[in-house]
This record gives C-alpha cells, structure tokens and sequence, in this order.
C-alpha cells in the first residue's frame, strides 16, 4: 500500500513558506498531521505565508537549503511524507542556469537521497507543464514526450521526473509526481525579482495603466488555483498510487487576452490592454491539459473558477501591499 493518511503523519515540506508550499502546509495542519517541518531559504518564501500554520505546536520552520546535504538529511529522517516543491523560477533558471542545476538537479537528488534513505514512505515532488514545451496535442496527456522543451526548468523538471524513477526502481521508494500547469492565487511573490504577470498587471490596474500583453495576447494558458493544487498535494499522498505522474490543471483554456479581461472586470477597469513584444523565455503559445488521469486515480478535479480565483486573488493583494 503507497497510500499515506495526513492524520498522525510527520511531513518535510521543502520550499514550505512559498506560494504553494505554504497552501500545503495549511492542508497538513488542517488534515491532522503530527508533525510538519518547513524548510526555506526565503529567497521567494515569505514567514508571513506560514503565519496561520506556526500557530499549531506541529508545525516546525527551519531556515535552510535543499543544497545542504547534511541538514536536508537530518529533516527527513523519521518522515512519513516528504512534499519536495522547493525550487527557483523559469526566468531565473534561463539567467542563472548553473545555480539552477545547483538547486533544481543538485538539490532534488539531495532530497531524494535522503528520503530514499530514511525508508520515508511516500515523496510528493512538484513537477511542471514546462516539460512538455509546445505540445503536440491538445488537451495533452500525462504520455506527451518531453522533447520540445527548450527551457532550462523544464529539462530540470524532466530529470527530476526521471530520477524519481529511478529512486523507485533501485530502493522502492514510492513517490507521485504532479506536473503544475499555469498556478495562481493568494501569496504569490509580490515582493521579488520575478513577480509573476497577475501581480504586474494588478499593479498597472490600480495605478490606472492598463494590463500590459507581451505579444499578441492570443496564446493560452490552463490556469489552476493554488487552494486546488495544495489540494492535489494531499490527494497524491493519500491515494494508492506510486511511481506515476499526473497533469494538475483546470482543464480550461484561456487566452492572456481573456485573462486580462476578467482580471480587468474583477478590477472594475475599463481600459483596453496595452502590448509589448513576446517573451524571449519559455515562448510556449499553447496549454491546456488533459486532466482525465488524476481524475481517475487521485481523485482530482480543478475546483475554484477563474473568476473567483482572481477575485480572491485581488482582496489578497490589496491587503498585502
């Protein structure tokens, strides 16, 4: 049996005070856990985002690096559960592709080791659409190879995939690992280098700008919630399921240029986008998932609607900044 219930469970949550690691946090607390260890080197997590969770005696923050083999050893051991989302960003990964195989390539290994190691019973690993580059097909199953990627995250986050298989086959260890596809919600990094185009365009919408397009607005995206996402974390751990990958999306597909426009009703904004020349990084036109899969076998589908996600998603930024 590789399924793992969250009452009485102990859990590492690497990357556990960023956007989504933090949403897993909160499903560990509420579901019951025993004991759940947060480690972040805060270079996107933020303590604020584990503010309601440190509030339970089960919960554990330690400042730290999946790049240091020693500690990362000591959290995992006596784990049930390691939930393994620490990670850098795309655009930084193109700009700084030696720390990105220190932290994507280096660091996962690490973390698998030492779950491998401990005989933890299951890891959760945060994989991402970004394998797939522009696919072939759409909606784009779990089957789709891997090799129109040309992004360094993405060959990272394939790797990653491959070496978790790898783990299973030499020492059983059972994992699931979750390809996010466009993720979104409360407690995205609004405050450093990277900041995602919801915060850029909530910014220009309030100063009275419009939203800016890079390109012509027409590529897609299948944008899923954060609440969903922690949600299929906690799905993945409990189900009786081992060395299999699923897509974790909405299964919709939206335009930039939809996106802005229902970013611009939640706003109460009336001006027509503004556009700029295409991305140089991860130039994908293309995303819709096919989600029939972790439907099937976790259980998941995609729960809160865009509109409602952006409109939760606003209340939250305006509170913050």
């Amino acid at each position: 049996m590789s399924a793992v219930e969250i009452a009485g469970a102990r859990a590492l949550v690497t990357g556990g005070a960023g956007t989504i690691g933090s949403h897993v946090v909160d499903e560990l607390v509420s579901g019951g856990a025993a004991e759940v260890v947060v480690l972040d080197n805060f270079v996107r997590g933020r303590r604020d985002n584990l503010a309601r969770a440190l509030q339970h005696r089960s919960v554990r923050l330690v400042e730290g690096d999946i790049r240091d083999v020693a500690l990362v050893h000591e959290l995992t051991q006596g784990k049930d559960l390691v939930f393994h989302l620490a990670a850098i960003r795309i655009t930084q990964c193109a700009e700084e592709p030696r720390l990105a195989n220190e932290v994507l390539v280096d660091g996962t290994f690490n973390v698998l080791e030492a779950a491998a190691a401990a005989q933890v019973r299951k890891v959760i690993l945060s994989s991402s659409a970004s394998v797939y580059g522009l696919a072939d097909e759409f909606p784009t199953n779990e089957r789709h190879h891997p090799y129109h990627n040309d992004t360094f995250y993405g060959a990272a986050k394939a790797f990653n995939e491959g070496m978790l298989r790898s783990f299973h086959s030499m020492y059983g260890l059972d994992y699931v690992a979750l390809r996010y596809f466009n993720v979104y919600g409360p407690r995205m990094d609004i405050h450093g280098l990277y900041t995602e185009v919801l915060i850029r365009w909530m910014e220009r919408i309030e100063s009275g700008a419009p939203p800016l397009i890079l390109g012509d607005g027409l590529q897609t995206m299948d944008f899923v919630h954060v609440a969903d996402i922690a949600r299929a974390n906690i799905l993945a751990a409990r189900a009786d399921v081992t060395d299999e990958v699923f897509n974790i999306a909405s299964g919709t597909e939206t335009s930039l240029r939809e996106l802005a426009q229902a970013l611009s009703d939640v706003m109460k904004s009336d001006l027509a986008p503004q556009h700029g020349p295409a991305r140089t990084v991860n130039g994908v036109t293309r995303r819709l998932a096919d989600t029939t899969a972790g439907a099937q076998k976790l259980g998941f589908r995609a729960e809160l609607g865009l509109h409602e996600g952006l409109q939760g998603l606003v209340d939250w930024w305006r509170a913050e900044k």
